[in-house]
């Protein structure tokens, strides 16, 4: 592959980021601040037309790897000279600011590359490649800071994004270094480990509940809950899939925790109790409404969104039921903003229109991408990010 820094298409960019005055609301982790795949900002447009033309778009290299946008710099990942590779791009601009080698290139029959989102914070930024190999480096500079290698590489490589919380890097490493592995940000020192089941596909979840703060781990054969200080693990929940894709991200709301996965599995909502120390989990509902192999839900106002392995849905929250299905468009992924879904299908059309219990009728479609589009859209700071396996492209949504 030619040098990233030299097969781009730069096109219409105006005025360039310093120049810029729009307010940035930063994203800077997989599934945004909140952890929720929702967009805080407002003031966005309804949707793009059909021929709508893109701010900038980069040729990268083979990934699946969504973005982080902090202080107007994209963070993704990419592939090249055999290498799987961090990048950091110009928000603005789509220029190359830095890139860093990972680890050596991940190949794959459903696509090669990086399958983990990069995490920023504090100056850092962290990414976890497919092989195992985790890297944290200067977020100005690129420069490395600290890394860190793991050999449990489930069948799919390793997918899950480094959660950054309370001076923790933590992350699914699997077997003896953890099911959930928490390391000092600025050091990578361990901290504690807890679990030792085979690492799953999904992002640790960090939760308040009963006055203490969890994080929630998706691994192979089950939900693992640690108190996310010390590590402890409170609470254990089995959950079997055909072979072991857990990948979804799970989703907590009022007390209950709601997991998900594709292959015959499903979902389920499970109510949780504070037993003095300990966890408890009480079944509310199991359902095969949701079957999501590699997306993950969207909740808004008691209902989920996703498009699952079979069709576009809606599920009521509190009982598991469909409440409609479209069924010619499986396997995209959503984020909500400004109080819109904003929906790209695996064959990289996008469709916007608002959450409704009652159906989904898009107020404006556009194609954008080609080739497969399994890597959910990020907005930030009046910006549409989107990527195929290969090709980042910008959008402008500011009203």
């Amino acid at each position: 592959m030619p040098s990233i820094r030299r097969s781009s298409m730069l096109i219409g960019l105006g005025v360039s980021f310093a120049a810029s005055s729009a307010p940035a609301d930063d994203w800077p982790c997989f599934r945004g601040p909140q952890h929720d795949g929702i967009c805080r900002e407002s003031s966005l447009k309804t949707g793009l037309p059909g021929d709508a033309k893109p701010r900038w778009q980069r040729d990268v290299g083979s990934a699946f790897s969504s973005f982080a946008v902090v202080d107007g710099r994209l963070f993704t990942c990419g592939t090249e000279n055999k290498q799987q590779v961090l990048l950091c791009l110009d928000a603005e601009t789509g220029a190359v600011l830095w890139q860093q080698p990972i680890e050596k290139e991940y190949r794959d029959n459903f696509g090669d590359g990086t399958r983990a989102t990069p995490t920023v914070d504090d100056g850092r930024v962290y990414i976890m490649g497919g092989h195992g190999r985790v890297l944290c480096c200067n977020a100005e500079t690129g420069s490395e800071i600290w890394n860190q290698t793991f050999d449990h590489k489930p069948q799919w490589g390793y997918s899950g994004s480094i959660l950054v919380e309370d001076g923790l890097a933590i992350f699914s490493a699997g077997k003896s270094d953890g099911a959930l592995r928490a390391v000092r940000k600025t050091t990578g020192k361990l901290a504690w480990t807890c679990d030792n089941d085979m690492p799953g596909y999904a992002t640790p979840l960090p939760f308040d509940f009963g006055g203490r703060r969890f994080v929630c781990g998706f691994a192979a054969n089950r939900a693992v809950i640690a108190d996310l200080k010390t590590g402890k693990k409170r609470l254990s929940i089995p959950w079997q899939t055909d072979w072991k894709i857990n990948a979804a991200a799970p989703i907590f709301h009022d007390g209950m925790l709601f997991l998900n996965s594709g292959y015959h599995t499903g979902c389920g909502l499970f109510k949780l109790e504070r037993k003095r120390k300990q966890l408890d989990a009480q079944e509310v509902w199991r359902s095969a409404a949701l079957l999501n192999k590699f997306q993950s839900a969207l909740l808004v106002d008691d209902t989920l969104y996703a498009s699952d392995e079979k069709a576009l849905k809606a599920v009521d929250f509190r009982s598991g039921e469909e409440l409609w299905s479209q069924p010619r468009v499986a396997n995209g992924t959503l984020v909500l903003a400004d109080g819109r879904l904003w929906l790209l299908t695996e064959k990289g059309e996008l469709q916007v229109g608002p959450p409704s219990r009652a159906d989904f009728k898009p107020i404006a479609k556009a194609p954008l991408l080609d080739g497969r589009c399994w890597t959910v859209p990020v907005i930030s700071g009046g910006r549409l990010f989107v990527r195929n396996l290969e090709t980042v492209k910008c959008y402008d949504v500011r009203l």
